[in-house]
Parts: C-alpha cells; structure tokens; sequence
C-alpha cells in the first residue's frame, strides 16, 4: 500500500473495542507506546481487525488512520 502521510508506525494490534457506532483499536508501537485510533465499525469489519495483528498507525494531521 502506498501512501503519501509520511507518518507510518508498525506496530501489533493489543485491543479492538467495538462500540454501537464506532471500535477503538489499540496498536502496540515500540512499547511502551500504545497509538489509540476511533474507527467505524464498517472500516474495522472490513480490516477483519484482530489482537495479534500487524497493523499501521498512520498520521496525518489530526487524523489516525489504521492500515492493515
């Protein structure tokens, strides 16, 4: 996946809270850091986000954007 936001973290997903409207997805970076993104529950469905997982904090401005 190539993107433009320069701000890319690896790191391993730790939590996925999955509310009425939208789940919080923890992302275990170089520990101690845990990057905490709100995304809507279509986008963490259609991830297929899991603990264990790989995953990328991206960011972008205010935004946090999860890849997978």
């Amino acid at each position: 996946m190539k993107l433009s936001a320069r701000n890319q973290l690896q790191g391993i997903v730790s939590e996925v809270r999955k509310g009425a409207v939208t789940t919080i997805v923890k992302i275990d970076v170089k520990h101690p850091a845990v990057i905490s993104a709100s995304i809507t529950n279509e986008a963490a469905d259609e991830l297929g986000l899991k603990v264990g997982d790989q995953a990328l904090a991206i960011i972008k401005a205010s935004e946090v954007i999860v890849g997978k």
